[in-house]
């Protein structure tokens, strides 16, 4: 309660603070409001329209709105880094910035970035991938099976949380008594994602990462002692042209894939079932033709993704769009606003699971194109697929459910439904 109220103060003042950024630009662009963490999308079709590369105050850098300056960016990481080095914000305490030591693909570019990403691919081929779809649908059945009453539940506890953190700490050849733990300590790394966190945020992603790596070092001394058929062993026995993961890179490895195998398919399994509620006839066509459920997954991706901003760094000094960026100056990819450019997107703000044409930047593009994407991608197919065949019929239990307050990670704090079974 106390840390709602401090949020809704803060975004109160920024609200006064931004007026001269509105007569500059004709748009103050306020993310923490509650406005936006409601409904982001009239905010960044504001930006788009009248803004698209707009100097923001509350992030400290440029954010960029329109579908062809992200997929650039993204393309183009001489110019635009993920390297905090080349990010002079650390300073002024707007973006976290872990340690060297601890820095993971997401910190890193070539050609550091591609050989650790090149060892690591040899763990998530796509035949890997395929594989679990089985498994994949067990557990979704055994998770519908332990609701005690499908006409009242929460879609997040039940479904959307636990299948994403099960999946992949039963690849990690993880027992099921620590999954709890692994969610826990997840939900607090994932903060680090996410600017203008508090002091005592950061001190509990750090703690988390601390008891992530006390857990996992003997796992890893154990796995290459006595290899099994799971990530971790995979991860201890990757090598290419001679060369291995270190124990620390391990480490930064698996924390990785914890937080990013687990929160945002968490938020498109929940985000997308929150946007079929709400648009029946939609859900309906899925229920006509389970064939298009794959196409769903990328609309639902497009029109409420799940990762709405990413952060670059500008390398040098130079030009964008008749713009001059400086060396250091963020670079914020407003994902979820160039996943509804009309540029690009027929009638962006509908929800249209038959869209042929355009293709969402959910997963980036370029060197940093998400690892996991096709993990994210099955598991939110079967989880729409089993929750179709389970449940004759679905509807929300809230008009409006709440979301989580963040502007990285989007996401719901609960999702009640009722459902029939089939």
């Amino acid at each position: 309660m106390l840390d709602a109220l401090r949020w809704t103060l803060r975004s109160l003042v920024i609200d006064a603070l931004l007026i001269p950024e509105y007569r500059r630009s004709g748009v103050a662009f306020n993310p923490l409001s509650d406005r936006v963490i409601r409904n982001p999308y009239p905010a960044y079709a504001r930006l788009r329209t009248r803004s698209p590369v707009h100097r923001s105050r509350v992030l400290d850098g440029w954010v960029f709105s329109r579908y062809a300056d992200a997929e650039a960016i993204f393309r183009d990481y001489r110019r635009f880094s993920n390297m905090p080095t080349n990010r002079r914000v650390s300073r002024q305490g707007v973006y976290f910035i872990p340690p060297r030591a601890d820095w993971s693909l997401l910190f890193l570019d070539p050609p550091e970035h591609t050989r650790l990403r090149g060892l690591v691919n040899q763990a998530f081929t796509p035949k890997a991938v395929n594989a679990l779809e089985p498994h994949i649908r067990r557990i979704m059945a055994e998770l519908l099976d332990a609701i005690p009453d499908p006409s009242g539940f929460d879609l997040m506890a039940a479904v959307a949380g636990p299948l994403p953190v099960i999946v992949i700490a039963e690849m990690l050849g993880l027992p099921p008594e620590d999954r709890l733990r692994f969610k826990h300590w997840s939900n607090q790394r994932a903060r680090i994602l996410e600017p203008l966190i508090s002091p005592e945020e950061r001190k509990r992603a750090a703690a988390a990462g601390e008891a992530f790596d006390a857990y996992f070092m003997p796992v890893i001394r154990a796995r290459r002692l006595q290899p099994k058929d799971d990530i971790v062993s995979a991860l201890a026995k990757a090598e290419e042209e001679g060369d291995s993961l270190s124990e620390r890179e391990m480490l930064i490895m698996l924390r990785l894939l914890l937080v990013a195998g687990n929160e945002t398919t968490t938020n498109l399994i929940g985000n997308g079932m929150l946007a079929l509620l709400k648009h029946p006839e939609q859900l309906e066509l899925l229920r006509e033709d389970a064939s298009r459920i794959p196409g769903a997954v990328e609309e639902l991706l497009r029109y409420d993704t799940p990762v709405q901003l990413d952060i670059r760094a500008v390398v040098d000094d130079c030009e964008f769009q008749g713009f001059r960026l400086r060396r250091g100056d963020p670079a914020i990819l407003a994902i979820g606003a160039a996943n509804r450019d009309p540029e690009v997107f027929e009638d962006p703000d509908r929800l249209n699971i038959e869209r042929s044409k355009g293709s969402n930047l959910s997963f980036g593009r370029g060197v940093h194109h998400c690892l996991g994407a096709p993990l994210a991608r099955l598991e939110a197919r079967v989880a729409l697929e089993v929750l179709l065949e389970r449940f004759s019929s679905m509807r929300l239990l809230a008009d409006r459910p709440a979301f989580r307050r963040a502007i990285v990670l989007r996401g719901l704090e609960s999702l009640p439904v009722s459902a029939i079974p089939a």
